[in-house]
């Protein structure tokens, strides 16, 4: 009982709101007829008008005229120019979608099986069955690719320093070589 309640109160299914009340697809079309502008009616002009006329309208109606009325003009019920809607003029040509129309497709005599489409990606090559087989390349010995770095060894280590000498702070002088003059 409480839950029937809150689902007519939130406006979640029109038609289940009340009896009187008739779908919003049916209503749009008839305020557009009822307003009869010459540019097309407004979404404001268009709530205006189902509000005077029906008094038992969902807490969510402007959401739900909003919803319906981008339905409708999806499918092609009305049409919207300048911000306003109107109904499609039925001399006017079908609205083409984006991008290249589709090429007409050929319908097939009766008895004509469809291959099917070619495969992905590049064809393999021709082999030539009269070509001699290419011989293996001769081998050096060597394997291919960049040779693995060798292991490094402790030969250019510096000596550690004697225990018990604290280090300086900064960088330390550099060590002359000692050299000798005869």
């Amino acid at each position: 009982m409480a839950t029937e309640e809150i689902s007519r109160t939130q406006g979640l299914n029109p038609s289940q709101q009340s009896s009187s009340l008739p779908d919003y697809p049916q209503m749009i079309l008839e305020a557009i007829e009822a307003l009869n502008e010459k540019e097309g009616s407004s979404m404001s002009s268009i709530a205006k008008h189902i509000d005077s006329t029906h008094s038992d309208l969902p807490a969510s109606h402007s959401t739900l005229l909003f919803h319906h009325l981008n339905q409708m003009k999806q499918m092609g019920q009305i049409v919207m120019l300048n911000n306003n809607y109107s109904k499609p003029d039925p001399n006017a040509p079908p609205k083409r979608g984006r991008g290249r129309p589709p090429k007409p497709k050929v319908p097939l005599p009766p008895g004509v099986v469809v291959s099917s489409p070619r495969p992905r990606g590049r064809p393999p090559k021709p082999k030539d069955l009269l070509a001699p087989p290419k011989p293996k390349p001769v081998s050096t010995g060597r394997p291919r690719g960049r040779p693995p770095k060798k292991a490094k060894t402790g030969t250019a280590t510096a000596p550690p320093p004697p225990p018990g000498v604290k280090r300086g702070r900064g960088r330390p002088p550099k060590v002359l070589p000692s050299v000798g003059f005869q």
